[in-house]
């Protein structure tokens, strides 16, 4: 719950850092990000990964393509809030699970229940109902949903824990975010340093605010049951839909609002579909061993 929690008020940190650009806030959350996490696993004495991974190119290769699915993601993501669409952006995570569905049967050959084409259809309709709304393709929704599926489907295929594939990535990122921090600088166009004390201490702490969330997620996707998280996840995007309409201002006209209910009802199907799955396959596992019981029984 902390981490969604945390998350799910991101936009009310993010806008804080105007008037910073969205490349310029990716870059100082990558560069605070690596010395928050290498502060944390200098506590842990857990630096034996490295090695490890710098000797698998192939696996160095997949981190990289998370990172920079992961870049995009956060750069369009902090886009979104500075350019007061945080509606949008919620719409992007409550679509997220319909998208990760989509690219299990695309890349991973998985197939779908008749339950889960119906939520997928739903999902569809509504993206088609919003962009009528928009009066153009919600693409700032679409480009989080997607990256942050495929981020989620390269971490499923790579299997590195969280603290250290986190760290791996943003110590990918490193390099050029340095070099574009100091470009800034040297155009005197960066904003670190420059608006004010306070301004520059956001920054800083937006490593420290990426890279906590992902911590405590990963804490508990060690203890709950996939099923748990499954719910959980819509804590967030229900908390940066109330940030941007009733906080931040953001219109919800009645056809926007049609279009998030079909939204709402995609993940409704979706949900309920995963619970009785995972329900059935429970009560089967459970039944070989009553079957043994009662023939061991005198």
């Amino acid at each position: 719950m902390s981490a969604y929690a945390l998350w799910g008020f991101f936009p009310l940190y993010f806008t804080l850092l105007q008037p910073s650009g969205a490349v310029e806030v990716l870059a100082h959350r990558v560069i605070w990000s690596v010395l928050f996490l290498a502060a944390v696993l200098t506590v842990s004495a857990d630096w034996r990964f490295v090695a490890r991974i710098a000797r698998q190119p192939r696996l160095l290769g997949g981190i990289t393509l998370a990172a920079s699915v992961l870049a995009v993601n956060w750069a369009t993501y902090v886009y979104g809030v500075n350019s007061e669409r945080v509606v949008e952006t919620a719409l992007g995570y409550f679509i997220n699970p319909l998208v990760t569905v989509l690219l299990g049967v695309l890349v991973l050959g998985e197939r779908l229940r008749r339950a889960q084409w119906a939520a997928v259809g739903v999902g569809a309709l509504a993206v088609l109902v919003l962009t009528i709304d928009y009066g153009h393709v919600p693409y700032i929704a679409l480009t989080l949903a997607v990256t942050f599926g495929s981020y989620g489907l390269t971490k499923k295929q790579l299997g590195i824990p969280a603290t250290h594939g986190l760290f791996v990535e943003s110590a990918v990122l490193l390099l050029p975010c340095l070099g574009y921090a100091a470009w800034l600088s040297w155009r005197s166009e960066a904003t670190f340093g420059s608006v004010s004390a306070g301004h520059t201490l956001l920054l800083v702490g937006a490593g420290a605010v990426t890279a906590i969330p992902l911590l405590l997620f990963a804490g508990a996707a060690n203890r709950l049951p996939l099923t748990a998280l499954g719910l959980l996840q819509y804590v967030a995007p229900m908390i940066q839909l109330g940030c941007g309409v009733l906080i931040l201002g953001e219109p919800m006209p009645p056809a926007r609002l049609a279009g998030f209910g079909l939204v709402w009802l995609a993940l409704i199907i979706f949900t309920a579909d995963g619970i009785r799955r995972a329900r059935a396959t429970a009560a089967a596992a459970r039944a070989p061993v009553a079957v043994t019981a009662g023939r061991a029984a005198p």
